[in-house]
């Protein structure tokens, strides 16, 4: 008897997804909103949305999943498992994009995880737990502010009233239009159990590429602090005033956004970018009297980007105090680091060893649904390449390999967490 089950388990772990059925899903549901370059623009609770939605949900339907919208628009699609009571094991992203994005960010791991219940039924698969996939509202941020709301709300991080009065440009409120599309839902965001989260996504980054690295095992979402950095000086005529003579900000400026290079170079996954600058009066003939400028530092874990925080100021102090300037650093926006579960993880590892993938740790400089969801629940994220690093652009791209790929990475980690009955 145990042999027989050896080999039914063996079976079971052999299964794969249908690679050209979730290619094609991909590529259908990309051209609700397509964009002349080949990429997709369908903006957040916007007629497009609604369509990009109804699709995926009634693709649910044809699989004979139920379907839980809450408060904030998050859409839950459900297959039932043996013990309804158990809390399902939750896969999935979004499917909003930016204003010129493609056609797999955050789309493939709603995508693969739909994939993933439509081969448990085509081998006739009961798991022990509920399985379901979802797409969380809004999480690019592009027409409402902030970025993940959907599930910043389902976490607690933000107050559903407050972000249901958020406006976009226009002035036209995310709880208006939520209705203007009809995705308000009866269930309070958060009330929904969650025994897991599986978040299938592409790098947005060169690294799995470089290396030829088919799965990237996510460790975690990398910790963000944001910073406007004034140094104010004097400005003089370019011409009459000597060199020792000037009090340049922009000299200083250059200092102080080298040291942001080097202070992010001294740990492994240290994360340093001046993005933006703004010169006062922006003159070629007149010495700069002041510069501000942008600062980005990111690290793996909070410790790691309040020693970054450390090193910055103490330089700055230094450096005032040597050239006489006023620099003024002002913190704008903080992001914990969010470390996904160990065990998550392993299992990940395990199933790429198994499938036989190439795969490394690998970290996410970028924010996703998963980092709110692991204040909730063991998360993992599953990377795969994308061409030349680049997202958020139309020319995003991802082979067929690596999405089959993803998505088998993904099947046997559900398999694992949901158990096979």
């Amino acid at each position: 008897m145990s042999d027989i089950l050896s080999a039914l388990a063996a079976d079971i772990h052999a299964s794969r997804i249908n690679g050209d059925r979730l290619w094609g899903s991909l590529m259908e549901l990309a051209t609700i909103g397509a964009t002349p370059k080949g990429g997709c623009c369908r903006l957040t609770l916007t007629d497009l949305d609604r369509q990009g939605r109804d699709r995926v949900i009634g693709w649910a339907k044809d699989e004979g999943l139920s379907v839980t919208v809450d408060k904030i628009g998050n859409v839950f699609m459900r297959r039932e498992g043996r013990n309804p009571s158990l809390p399902p094991i939750v896969t999935g992203s979004h499917i909003d994009t930016q204003p010129t994005g493609g056609k797999f960010d955050g789309n493939y791991g709603v995508l693969a995880g739909l994939e993933v219940i439509r081969t448990l039924n085509d081998l006739n698969i009961e798991t022990e737990a509920p399985v379901e996939v979802v797409f969380w509202t809004n999480e690019e941020g592009s027409r409402f502010v902030p970025v993940m709301m959907g599930s910043g709300v389902f976490a607690g991080v933000f107050p559903l009233e407050t972000i249901y009065a958020a406006t976009d440009a226009d002035g036209k409120t995310v709880h208006e239009e939520l209705e203007k599309i009809g995705y308000i839902g009866s269930q309070t965001p958060g009330d929904h159990p969650i025994g897991a989260y599986f978040e299938a996504h592409i790098e947005q980054g060169p690294i799995l590429e470089d290396e030829d690295k088919i799965i990237g095992v996510v460790q975690g979402v990398l910790g963000i602090r944001w910073y406007d950095c004034i140094v104010t000086g004097q400005e003089s005529h370019a011409g009459p005033t000597p060199m020792h003579l000037r009090q340049d900000a922009m000299q200083v400026a250059a200092r102080i956004m080298q040291e942001v290079v080097a202070i992010a170079q001294r740990s492994e996954q240290g994360r340093g970018t001046v993005g933006m600058v703004q010169v006062h009066p922006n003159s070629r003939n007149v010495v700069p009297g002041e510069v501000k400028f942008s600062v980005d530092m990111r690290n793996i874990s909070d410790e790691a980007v309040t020693e970054m925080d450390v090193a910055l100021r103490a330089y700055i102090d230094s450096v005032s105090r040597k050239t006489g300037m006023s620099i003024a650093l002002e913190e704008v926006s903080h992001y914990p680091a969010a470390p996904f579960h160990p065990d998550c993880q392993a299992a990940i590892s395990r199933a790429a060893a198994q499938l036989g993938y190439p795969s490394r740790p690998i970290v996410s400089g970028a924010g996703h649904d998963a980092v709110y969801v692991s204040y909730l629940a063991p998360t993992g994220m599953i990377f795969i390449p994308c061409k030349d690093g680049i997202s958020h652009n139309e020319i995003e791209y991802a082979s067929p390999e690596h999405v089959t790929a993803g998505a088998n990475v993904l099947l046997q980690v559900i398999l694992e967490y949901a158990r096979v009955v």
